[in-house]
């Protein structure tokens, strides 16, 4: 019940539910002690809404949100608060007393204030965001950009001003208990005073060197900037914050560009989520802005989404534009119509290409190019599962299988995922299997954002998961290394205790936008260590649990090719996510929910011709585990190492090598292009002039006179 009641009132736990009610209940119980008069009880229901409602603002739960929507913002539950309080005082009889319009004057200059206060934090606010924010990129040599006002001043401003009230209120509250008008004066004037100096303490900071520049200033040293570096290489993104992992999948391919990178994001929100890089980042917001913007020695442009701010960068002529794409798959998403706007669109491998040749949507083959998947190099392939006591015992090994489902999609195809048809029937089936598997379920990050269907199935199969791994845990047959997880655990808490400082002291964390711009240069050194540390941690995080032990696995860490790495084989639906495992060799399953049939789906989508196709009953599981347990009597093996090298092109060379000779030889033709272009105009221009200089005279593009006499 108490579950459900979090459910519907939007909050995080029992605890915001609690608060959430007590403040509700707490106005109600303030009403009642006014009329009755009770100075004590109003006092308590007082003390009540404030700690609730403070609560409430500092875990940032949704209830405020809603709160403000229906007109019960925080302004107008202080101020109920405050009437309330002055019905109290006329309920005691104190309506002729000095303390009553002492109240009254109060509450009316302290509402005077929060004018001025909302206005000079809403304009210091704006005047500190930059019309371009950077990372690894020099502005602070050619810009004077100030610190931003102390964090106190402007974190929950209104919050913090509001309760401002507090000494007037508790003043007023008990001058009235104890019948003598001076000590509520002392409130009203401590709220008042402090109110004043909280807008004065704002103020400096509108005005004068405590501003940066204007957008002018700051776009012209962006530009100064750009003529230095001298980019050439640039990958462009925009989208929704929660897409930002299609572009941080990009990152490390572009520190390992030959070419000068940079990368163009659209949303502030995405560069808030992106990972951290020493590639130079600008985001730039305004459209006009970026069309502004001097890239003039960019040759290659990259594109991992198609999406429509795409067109502000498309229309620059001087650069090749390329899709690239953020996975390659068998969904309609891999064939876009819209990627016919691009000079070239690059696919792994040959079935790319083949994909669009079928979808016939105006991507000339002439257009595409097999560049491999740069970001599959961390994979590792299959070497078969380690021998060990058949059982898996902790002495063993346990076959560790990977459910990997992807979304819900933005329709009802039932095709989209295996989650709300399939899913629990896979996990019943895996947790059961004998001899024991090992389960690791981990789901696409924007599951259930859209479907209450997909959510629902997805907490199932989670506590399908967690109540499996107790059930194991207490089973005498698997049995636990204590002391070697303990040290692991130790481990994993000293290199997460490390990377958090070395984040924090070179991360965005306190610091508004202009500060980031102004400081954000990476590091190398502890980029460099941090991603060293990464690695360890992975490694440290898979010994702090026995490796029979079923796992629910979400969040950033650990990555998705951490989990093909220690897994011994996959379930998947039609996504990218089974075109990069088949990079691993290993063996894997795909759910056809959408019951098209064995033969049908195999004919439709090409990464599943080496998989066995789960049913939604999920019975056909026994063909993938038999393939794990004995890798000789594995029927498909040689079928997945010809699709491997399908849809991921050949293993030599090296993907990213690959990708760099692609990069340079499209460079190149946008270097022939502009010197064709300049030459063109170079002659019209020769021909203009000439024309000019003997009226009466035109000159043909053979240079033969047209229209004098030559004879």
């Amino acid at each position: 019940m108490i579950s459900t009641a979090i459910r519907v009132a939007r909050v995080g736990s029992a605890a915001e539910l609690a608060a959430a009610v007590l403040m509700v209940a707490g106005f109600p119980a303030l009403m009642l002690a006014a009329l009755v008069p009770s100075v004590p009880a109003f006092a308590a229901a007082a003390a009540v809404t404030y700690l609730a409602d403070h609560y409430l603002h500092r875990k940032g739960s949704y209830l405020i949100n809603r709160l403000g929507k229906v007109r019960a913002g925080l302004s107008i539950r202080f101020l109920i608060r405050e009437l309330l309080l002055v019905l109290l005082l006329a309920r005691l009889s104190l309506a002729d007393n000095l303390i009553y319009y002492g109240a009254i004057a109060c509450f009316i200059a302290f509402y005077g204030l929060q004018a001025p206060h909302g206005a000079l934090v809403q304009l210091i606010r704006n005047r500190r965001r930059m019309p371009v924010a950077t990372r690894n990129v020099d502005l602070k040599s050619r810009i004077r950009i100030p610190d931003a006002p102390p964090r106190r001043l402007l974190h929950r401003s209104a919050e913090k001003m509001l309760h401002l009230d507090l000494f007037a209120v508790g003043g007023i509250l008990l001058a009235a208990q104890v019948k003598s008008a001076l000590v509520g004066f002392v409130g009203i004037a401590i709220t008042v005073a402090v109110a004043c100096l909280y807008v004065l303490a704002l103020m400096p900071y509108v005005r004068g060197r405590k501003t940066p520049p204007n957008a002018e200033k700051a776009l012209a040293a962006v530009d100064d900037w750009l003529r230095e570096y001298k980019p050439e290489t640039v990958l462009y993104f925009s989208g929704s914050k929660d897409s930002a992992y299609q572009v941080n999948m990009w990152l490390d391919t572009m520190e390992k560009l030959d070419s000068r990178p940079l990368i163009i994001l659209r949303e502030r929100a995405i560069l808030n989520n992106l990972a951290p890089t020493t590639v130079p980042v600008i985001c730039v917001p305004g459209g006009v802005h970026l069309m502004n913007m001097d890239l003039s020695t960019v040759r290659v442009a990259l594109y991992a989404a198609n999406v429509g701010k795409n067109i502000h960068l498309l229309r620059v002529p001087t650069m090749k534009h390329v899709f690239i794409g953020h996975g390659d798959s068998d969904k309609l998403a891999s064939v876009n119509p819209f990627s016919k706007v691009y000079d070239e669109v690059w696919t792994a491998g040959r079935a790319g290409r083949d994909r669009y040749a079928i979808a016939d949507v105006g991507v000339r083959d002439d257009d595409i190019v097999e560049v491999g998947r740069p970001q599959l190099a961390p994979i590792q392939t299959w070497q078969g599962v380690p021998e060990g006591p058949r059982g898996g015992a902790a002495d063993g090994h346990c076959p560790t299988v990977l459910y990997a489902p992807t979304w819900e999609g933005w329709d009802d195809n039932p095709g989209n995922t295996s989650i709300l048809l399939a899913g629990e029937n896979i996990v019943r089936r895996l947790i059961t299997a004998d001899p024991p598997v090992r389960v690791l379920y981990k789901p696409h990050p924007f599951t259930g954002t859209r479907s209450k269907e997909a959510k629902a199935a997805h907490q199932r199969i989670t506590a399908l998961v967690q109540k499996a791994a107790a059930e194991r845990a207490a089973d005498a047959r698997f049995v636990t290394d204590s002391a070697a997880q303990a040290r692991a655990k130790t481990e994993l808490a000293r290199i997460e205790a490390r990377i958090a400082q070395l984040v924090g002291a070179g991360g965005d964390k306190g610091r508004d936008e202009a500060e980031a711009t102004r400081d954000g240069q990476a590091d190398v050194a502890r980029h460099e260590e941090v991603a060293r540390l990464r690695t360890e941690w992975n490694d440290a995080y898979w010994r702090s649990f026995p490796t029979w032990e079923h796992r629910v696995i979400t969040g950033a860490m650990p990555r998705l090719y951490d989990c093909f790495n220690v897994s011994d084989a996959m379930v998947s639906d039609i996504s990218s996510v089974v075109s990069d495992f088949i990079a691993s060799g290993k063996p894997y399953a795909v759910t056809d929910s959408a019951e098209l049939g064995a033969e049908e789906f195999k004919r439709n989508n090409t990464a599943v011709r080496a998989a066995v196709i789960l049913s939604n009953s999920a019975d056909e599981l026994g063909e993938l585990l038999a393939a794990v347990r004995d890798p000789a009597a594995d029927p498909l093996a040689g079928d997945r190492k010809e699709l491997k090298q399908y849809l991921l092109g050949p293993d030599e060379p090296a993907s990213i090598d690959q990708f760099n000779t692609a990069v340079a030889n499209l460079a190149l033709k946008a270097e022939t292009r502009n010197v064709g272009q300049e030459s063109r105009i170079a002659a019209v221009t020769a021909e203009t002039e000439l024309a000019n200089a003997v009226p009466g005279q035109r000159v043909s593009s053979a240079g033969d006179t047209d229209g004098v006499g030559t004879g």
